[in-house]
């Protein structure tokens, strides 16, 4: 369109800058509108952010505020104490500190850590510690207790313990863990700014664990255990013919307390530290030998090599063997020891002669009649080749040996001489003095296999019904009682005496001394009927001295105690081992009631 001379090239200009004003318009006002959509979406986050914080993690933080100015402090509940049969209390709950270092629960002493916890230190805590006052004489039946280890934390039986916690490790304190520990309690302390408590403001009071009483007689265990002092090696077991443990000792024992209490205890006996008693690989004195020791039993077998003959019929009273000193089987001879140390023989044999005198040719020849198959099958039966069930964690089964063992783990088949071996308690046969006292609880309790257990309120458990006829029992301790008579084997207990006038004469099993009638002083003395079996058990080579056995009950008609002793490497059964039993019947039997 031509434009006139009305209408200027002003005029046309200012009309395009309008309509650019309009369109900055529009920018401003998009601008304005953006502006607040993101103030409203700031404050919509911002509102979301505070109803996340307030009400879905408002308990995580108001925690949290807390713990900055409150602390929960543990309160240890003290063990449950371990009583003897008359309410003796074997060890104590003594106050005491423990440290948390990093991982480790260490135990100090009074004023080392009053000094620190005056210093500011939070990680000390209050606690009540392990005392054992009868130290070495009863540490293999109590064990001890130590910090938890991380294996046993991942234990489900340890679910709900903390790695600074202290556990049972051996013995009574590890077999009855559940009864013995508490439940713990909780304090909690409100701090200030520096962490000092302000004050209390609440506490949930710790539940003590439970008390048991034993089977132990805790002065009769320590008589034990000084029968024992002279043993470099060795175990010795006195239950009741029912399977109560009375008394249990191996040598060589540890005190138990350098476990558990400070570095400021001084320990008793021969060992002064815990690098001592861990690092002694020889005498190894955190093995219970009582238990855990396996070894050939010697001639204590032979009381089942008897019951074996006597109970399948193949000899009886009558049965009767001639001693020759010694019997070849081919190139290989097998001697009495009678014969190898004096050079004489005991003439005709029957099975009580045998068992009096310890008759290692009577035993070849009725294990032959036997045989290996019947002789294991009888002896399984006694509860050899089995771990019996005793209360204490690591009891050891033994080695029972059979034709297909031996086929097994040696690779050849039987022979005769190992019959003639196995018939003595030597060869391949392992057990433990548990398993030797056992076997002969079942002779004195007319037999009946129990199972040997240390808590009082433990029902009697019986593992094998009467299964030896009175024949058999009577047979058998008859040449027992003869075996701790003159002309028997075990001298040390021949007429054996003690002193206390409240024990009955009855003819049978107390008897009047001679003495008594022709001096006062003997009027309080009583002769104690003993019926008992010595065993010489070779093993290694022939410079190694061999253990010394013997294995007894008395009084030998009605008895109350079944006794076995073990001392390694030390001499024969009749020389190292009798001594140490006569010393635990006197204990036993002198006592007042």
């Amino acid at each position: 369109m031509k434009q006139g001379i009305a209408f200027s090239d002003h005029i046309k200009t200012e009309k395009i800058k309008r309509y650019r004003y309009h369109d900055e318009v529009f920018t401003l006002q998009m601008r304005g509108y953006l502006l607040v959509f993101f103030l409203a979406l700031f404050l919509l986050v911002l509102f979301g952010r505070l109803t996340y914080l307030q009400f879905i993690k408002g308990a995580y933080y108001r925690n949290l505020s807390d713990a900055n100015r409150t602390r929960t402090k543990i309160v240890h509940a003290p063990r449950g104490i371990i009583f003897d049969r008359s309410g003796k209390p074997l060890v104590y709950n003594v106050p005491g500190f423990r440290e948390k270092r990093g991982e480790k629960s260490i135990v100090l002493g009074r004023d080392e850590a009053l000094s620190k916890m005056a210093k500011g230190a939070d990680n000390i805590e209050i606690d009540s510690l392990r005392q054992y006052p009868y130290k070495e004489a009863l540490t293999h039946v109590l064990g001890y207790i130590g910090q938890i280890s991380s294996d046993e934390l991942k234990d489900a039986l340890f679910a709900l313990y903390d790695y600074a916690d202290w556990v049972g490790k051996e013995g009574i304190e590890k077999q009855y863990e559940s009864i013995l520990r508490g439940v713990s309690g909780k304090q909690l302390l409100e701090v200030d700014a520096s962490g000092k408590t302000v004050r209390e403001l609440g506490q949930t009071d710790p539940l003590p664990g439970q008390d048991i009483t034993l089977t132990i007689d805790a002065a009769f265990q320590d008589a034990t255990y000084k029968a024992m002092k002279n043993v470099k090696r060795g175990a010795a077991i006195v239950s009741t013919p029912t399977g109560e443990i009375l008394a249990l000792v191996s040598r060589p024992s540890f005190d138990a307390n350098l476990f558990t209490l400070d570095q400021s205890y001084k320990p008793s006996g021969d060992y002064v530290s815990v690098e001592a008693i861990l690092s002694d690989g020889e005498g190894q004195p955190l093995l219970n030998r009582a238990i855990s020791g396996t070894y050939p039993p010697g001639s204590t077998f032979k009381l089942v090599t008897a019951a074996a003959g006597l109970e399948d019929g193949v000899i009886d009273e009558r049965y009767h063997v001639t001693d020759t000193g010694i019997v070849r089987v081919g190139a290989f001879s097998f001697a009495n020891w009678f014969f190898t140390q004096y050079g004489r023989t005991d003439g005709d044999v029957n099975v009580v002669k045998a068992i009096s005198r310890s008759n290692d040719i009577f035993f070849y020849k009725l294990a032959e009649l036997v045989n290996v198959d019947r002789l294991s099958k009888m002896a399984k039966k006694f509860g050899i080749g089995s771990v019996l069930g005793i209360d204490l964690v690591g009891e050891a089964q033994g080695i029972l040996p059979t034709r297909d063992w031996k086929k097994k783990e040696i690779g050849e088949e039987w022979y005769l001489g190992d019959t003639y071996h196995y018939g003595i308690g030597q060869g391949y046969l392992l057990t433990t003095p548990l398993q030797v006292n056992t076997w002969t609880a079942v002779i004195a309790n007319e037999g009946t296999l129990y199972q040997p257990y240390l808590l009082k309120s433990e029902k009697r458990k019986t593992k094998s019904e009467k299964f030896l006829s009175d024949k058999t029992i009577s047979l058998i301790r008859q040449g027992m009682i003869q075996s701790c008579s003159p002309g028997g084997v075990a001298w040390p207990l021949f007429e054996l005496r003690v002193k206390n006038s409240e024990l009955r004469i009855d003819g049978r099993n107390f008897l009047e001394d001679p003495k008594a009638t022709t001096s006062g002083g003997f009027q309080e003395y009583r002769k104690v009927t003993v019926a008992c079996k010595t065993g010489t058990a070779q093993h290694g080579g022939e410079e190694t001295k061999p253990h010394a056995w013997i294995t007894l009950f008395a009084p030998a008609y009605d008895p109350q105690i079944v006794v076995t002793v073990l001392s390694e490497e030390s001499g024969e059964g009749s020389n190292e081992a009798a001594p140490i039993a006569k010393k635990i019947l006197e204990a036993w039997f002198g006592r007042k009631q």
